[in-house]
């Protein structure tokens, strides 16, 4: 089995050299079919028979058309099934009515006692055309919708294994021994300095961000009011660390807050801005989210006050300060392909901006 889906996928690689196998495959059958039809035609006149000698010109017209008619079905294929249906009877038989003109147009030149065929006589053949190019239309769709379709499976399983290893990244680099001993030491210290409110409200978020980040499936889309619930969370517990020398301003669009978001999906960009842009500044920095609706696409901005970045092409090699955000737009690309966008700006005077568009969805499906 392993094999066998090796050669296919090796077959199915090219869709370019797949298309042309297929169709010279396709076009040499007609050309067998009506040779093998014209030897047993009882007459003469049989309407596949008398016109044997033009088979082979027919079926390289034919290579040609179907090779044109193959870029309107790229225009369509991905639309309504209504539209692309439609599309390809109308298609099937013009181009059925048109092959059977140009065949009964050839013939006399090909064949020496065959008269030129004068109006409906002209589409005699069109019923046969127009039924072999609506099969190789059935080919055509099948083999994209195939193809599609086990594109889809790959994406699927590469997303949920992307976002499986990104949940795992997130507790080994986000949720390390470090944030857990920062966390932890400033409970400490507020039980010491006998504010037992205090690390009582920090003991509960610590909790609650940690019930959030086991409980929450990472192959599931949430609302962006709920990521930034839990993001309160995380940003909360670090609040304590850096009291005033964290500041966060959130502005959110009211439409943007139902959109649909991967969960966990902001939280490590705001650990890599904490962690870069403001632990290493003795006045701290800002942490600015915002989010906000256009052209059907869901943009969301998160900028710090940090001094930026040398090289926004190529971040991942800053001494280990894009962890967060190639994870980020690794899962990305899994999830959304080439739908979505995610960029990186030095800011004036300073800091880092990276915006993630992706599109606006409010289905109630979550899943992946």
């Amino acid at each position: 089995m392993v094999g066998g889906a090796s050669l296919l996928d090796t077959f199915f690689a090219d869709r370019n050299k797949t298309f042309w196998m297929f169709q010279l495959a396709g076009w040499l059958g007609y050309v067998l079919v009506r040779v093998f039809h014209s030897l047993t035609a009882i007459s003469s006149f049989d309407e596949f028979g008398f016109n044997f000698p033009v088979v082979l010109p027919v079926a390289v017209i034919g290579i040609f058309l179907t090779w044109l008619l193959r870029f309107v079905y790229q225009k369509v294929r991905d639309t309504s099934l209504l539209i692309t249906f439609s599309v390809a009877i109308v298609c099937c038989a013009v181009l059925g009515l048109l092959l059977s003109s140009i065949e009964a147009f050839i013939a006399p030149y090909l064949i020496s006692d065959f008269g030129f065929a004068t109006g409906l006589a002209q589409f005699n053949n069109a019923m046969f055309q127009a039924t072999v190019l609506f099969a190789w239309t059935s080919i055509y769709f099948g083999y994209h919708y195939y193809t599609s379709f086990l594109e889809q499976q790959e994406r699927a399983m590469k997303a949920t294994a992307m976002a499986h290893q990104a949940q795992l990244k997130m507790l080994r680099y986000q949720l390390n021994p470090h944030f857990l001993f920062n966390t932890l030491n400033a409970i400490s210290t507020l039980v010491l300095e006998k504010s037992g409110d205090d690390a009582n409200k920090m003991l509960t978020k610590l909790s609650s961000f940690l019930r959030y980040t086991l409980v929450n499936q990472p192959t599931q889309r949430i609302s962006l009011q709920q990521e930034l619930q839990a993001t309160s969370l995380y940003l909360d517990i670090e609040a304590v660390r850096f009291g005033e020398r964290l500041n966060i301003v959130l502005d959110i669009d009211d439409r943007a807050k139902s959109a649909l978001v991967p969960s966990l999906i902001l939280q490590p960009l705001i650990e890599n801005a904490i962690k870069y842009a403001i632990a290493p500044e003795i006045d701290g920095g800002t942490i600015r989210v915002c989010a906000k609706v256009a052209d059907r696409k869901l943009m969301l901005m998160l900028e710090d006050t940090g001094p930026g970045v040398p090289d926004v092409n190529n971040i991942v090699s800053q001494s280990g300060s894009g962890v967060g955000i190639a994870n980020t737009r690794d899962r990305l690309t899994q999830i959304y392909g080439e739908t979505h966008e995610l960029t990186l700006k030095n800011l004036v005077p300073s800091g880092l901006g990276i915006t993630i568009t992706i599109p606006l969805e409010h289905s109630s499906r979550k899943n992946l």
